[in-house]
């Protein structure tokens, strides 16, 4: 067995840029994974995927060209149906192993080779064999035919290719694009795989205008990317060629001067580097009027339209200079300068457009305009949802602020959606609050009510800022419940994947506000005051939505590093003021760590069904002439003192300090349960008992569900 270097390519038309680089990966991941699990990839083999607009390729080192032999046992039945009482084979034991290959002309020398052995309460006959390993043409034919069915393709395309035999004729063939190469080689040698209606072979192709060479021959698996870069000039590797374009982009950066730097965009970064085969930045200029327009709306239209990057200064504002991407690097590039400066032109010329426009008009003169606009079959226009978040709106601001909040709350939710009839965000939606802001500001309006406008769709995203004004909190709020409670209202709720209103990010956006802002808002109260804004048009879902805002709040806990059981235990008890969840879960893992805990939390937990199984209705009451043991006379005086101070506590915020207090309790509870029959015959007795522990159990849970603790 001889291990060499394995290249494979597919050469084809151009490939869905957003979708490259995943194409890539998964086309070589694939392909490896097949060639291990068929022993052809050794310990130390190691695959590098490559990917560029017209290949996808993938190089594993030390394959090797035959995979060693495998020893296979097979069991083949039951020594009773194989073997009759004189030890010769039956029919049935003859014609499965001549199914299997086995030489049968000697039936004793047959069953003279098969192996026995225990199979549960039977013995069986066993077959030994070695099964040859897979030829590296067969493995790889294998992988290959794997590999391109398992990509993940966007969107089948189905071709025809003129069939290679003595009929003329065309055969069809489905893939991503049509393919017009394949490669494969082990060292310098060829395997002859087939896919997609080719064969493959050494010869690839490289720049469709620069290369040196056409085709590129290739000598050996290992000299692909080099040879693509000197003869074809082409980057192979996406990861290679996206390092280029973010060098190039810097340094054209730096010879602006000025502190200027390129807008930083992952993701148009991976779609132009899926868009060129040997990157050329250039700096490229626009008519300096065109800054007027909000910078939003330029960097938009530049980077979505054209995929080019903007250009900032030191202070982060536009300047008039953008970064081009090109595939070609001619002597003289100011053809290509020119050609892309007047292709931005027309695009910026129809922001500026819009923006004039738009400013003709005031947002509360487009008020109207909405109530055309449907957002619901169910829940109505935009205008009936603009109603309803003002009114959530005025509710919350009545909790945190005076009139005033009360006042700009409402004329910020009024006018938050007003944008949306603007030509501008009509031509890009993305820019909706964002133009609001412009627009609002154009008005006249006060900066905290144009900002809220901007702010209430926020957060948009995990990790996106929140609102920066309690104005901008209390409409944001007010948006987020308003589809929450509408949503679920209507029975429209997210179920595995789909999600298409967005609920989880709109629970969790509320989650964040309560919290990070310290929000002295109750969770029930603010859901519940949110119903009456739509009338007859829902049910009320609030306690199914709770629950729902509850799971997201425990998994987002959970990322954070709490375990399970600690936020079983505070959310178990529903709190209200989320804001205090976490500085109660610090409490609770403090008091786990007390040698008391276990003791305590199993004891909860045993008091817990003690009072589920009461057949009448528990009163937290305790009389003082019926404590007839004195473990419970002892419980009793040392709870009356210790709750006390541990309430105090609790009202106080000071959570860990509450559970250390109750820490105390524990010697007396121990000692309860080992000398106090709870269920005492007395009735007046047992009563006062399940009162006790009735008390006990609410002292111990202000904080958490002690017993969520006990393993």
């Amino acid at each position: 067995m001889t291990t060499k270097d394995l290249l494979v390519e597919l050469f084809v038309e151009e490939l869905p840029p957003k979708a490259l680089q995943k194409l890539g990966e998964a086309f070589a991941g694939v392909l490896f994974e097949q060639l291990k699990a068929q022993g052809l990839a050794t310990a130390d083999s190691v695959v590098t995927p490559f990917a560029s607009p017209r290949r996808l390729a993938a190089q594993v080192t030390s394959m090797a060209d035959k995979a060693a032999d495998k020893a296979v046992r097979q069991k083949l039945m039951p020594v009773s149906v194989g073997l009759d009482a004189a030890g010769t084979a039956t029919p049935a034991l003859l014609k499965k192993l001549q199914a299997l290959g086995a030489d049968v002309s000697d039936p004793v020398a047959a069953v003279a080779a098969l192996q026995r052995a225990q199979d549960g309460k039977a013995e069986a006959l066993f077959y030994d064999s070695v099964l040859p390993g897979a030829t590296l043409q067969e493995g790889l034919q294998k992988a290959l035919h794997e590999a391109i069915t398992k990509l993940p393709i966007p969107k089948v395309m189905t071709y025809q290719l003129e069939t290679d035999c003595e009929l003329p004729g065309w055969s069809s063939v489905q893939f991503v694009r049509p393919a017009h190469g394949l490669v494969a080689l082990h060292g310098s040698e060829v395997v002859p795989v087939k896919a997609l209606g080719l064969t493959a072979g050494n010869r690839t192709q490289g720049h469709r205008f620069e290369a040196k060479i056409s085709p590129v021959v290739l000598k050996d698996a290992d000299s692909y990317a080099q040879q693509l870069r000197d003869e074809g000039a082409v980057i192979a590797s996406f990861a290679e060629r996206r390092a280029e374009i973010a060098r190039q982009l810097a340094a054209a950066a730096a010879k602006v001067g000025n502190g200027a730097h390129a807008i930083e965009d992952d993701a148009l970064l991976d779609e132009v580097t899926a868009l060129v085969e040997r990157p050329n930045v250039l700096v490229c200029s626009f008519e300096q009027e065109f800054l007027g327009v909000p910078q939003e709306c330029l960097i938009l239209t530049m980077k979505a339209n054209q995929k080019y990057f903007p250009l900032l200064d030191a202070a982060d504002k536009l300047t008039n200079r953008f970064l081009v991407v090109s595939n070609i690097t001619p002597d003289d590039p100011s053809l290509v300068i020119g050609g892309n400066e007047r292709v931005v032109r027309p695009r910026l010329a129809d922001a500026k457009f819009f923006f004039d426009q738009d400013r003709k008009k005031t947002l509360a003169s487009r008020v109207d305009g909405l109530a055309k606009v449907v957002y619901h079959n169910k829940l109505g226009t935009q205008g009936e949802r603009v109603e309803r978040v003002r009114s959530i709106a005025k509710a919350i601001a009545q909790q945190l602020g005076d009139s005033a909040l009360v006042q700009q709350a409402d004329q910020a939710a009024l006018l938050a959606k007003a944008d949306l009839v603007t030509d501008m965000v009509g031509e890009f939606p993305e820019l909706q609050g964002t133009m609001g802001r412009y627009y609002a500001l154009n008005d006249g309006l006060s900066e905290a009510v144009a900002d809220a406008i901007e702010d209430h769709y926020k957060p948009r995203f995990a990790g996106d800022t929140l609102p920066r004004s309690t104005v901008g909190v209390v409409v944001a709020l007010a948006d987020k419940l308003e589809t929450l409670v509408g949503m679920f209202g209507i029975g429209n709720l997210p179920t595995g994947d789909r999600d298409p209103f967005a609920l989880r990010r709109h629970a969790l956006g509320v989650i964040r506000m309560l919290v990070e802002k310290d929000l002295p808002l109750d969770l029930n109260a603010l859901l519940a005051a949110a119903v009456p804004a739509f009338g007859d048009k829902i049910t009320d879902s609030t306690a199914q939505l709770a629950d729902f805002i509850y799971d997201r709040l425990a998994g987002n806990l959970r990322e954070q590093g709490y375990s399970a059981q600690e936020v079983d235990a505070v959310l178990a008890l529903r709190p209200q003021r989320l804001a205090l969840v976490e500085k109660k879960l610090a409490a609770v893992r403090a008091f786990a760590q007390l040698p008391e805990s276990p003791a305590l939390a199993a004891a909860n937990k045993r008091i817990g069904n003690i009072l589920k199984k009461s057949e009448e209705p528990v009163q937290a009451q305790i009389k003082d002439a019926l404590l007839a043991e004195p473990a419970e006379q002892h419980l009793a005086g040392a709870l009356k003192i210790t709750a006390q101070v541990a309430d105090a506590l609790f009202h106080n915020g000071e959570y860990a300090a509450s559970l250390r207090e109750l820490a105390a309790l524990r010697g007396p509870v121990d000692a309860f349960f080992d000398g106090v029959m709870v269920n005492a015959e007395d009735p007046a007795l047992r009563a006062n008992r399940l009162g006790l522990l009735k008390s006990l159990h609410e002292a111990m849970n202000r904080v958490a569900d002690l017993s969520r603790l006990a393993s």
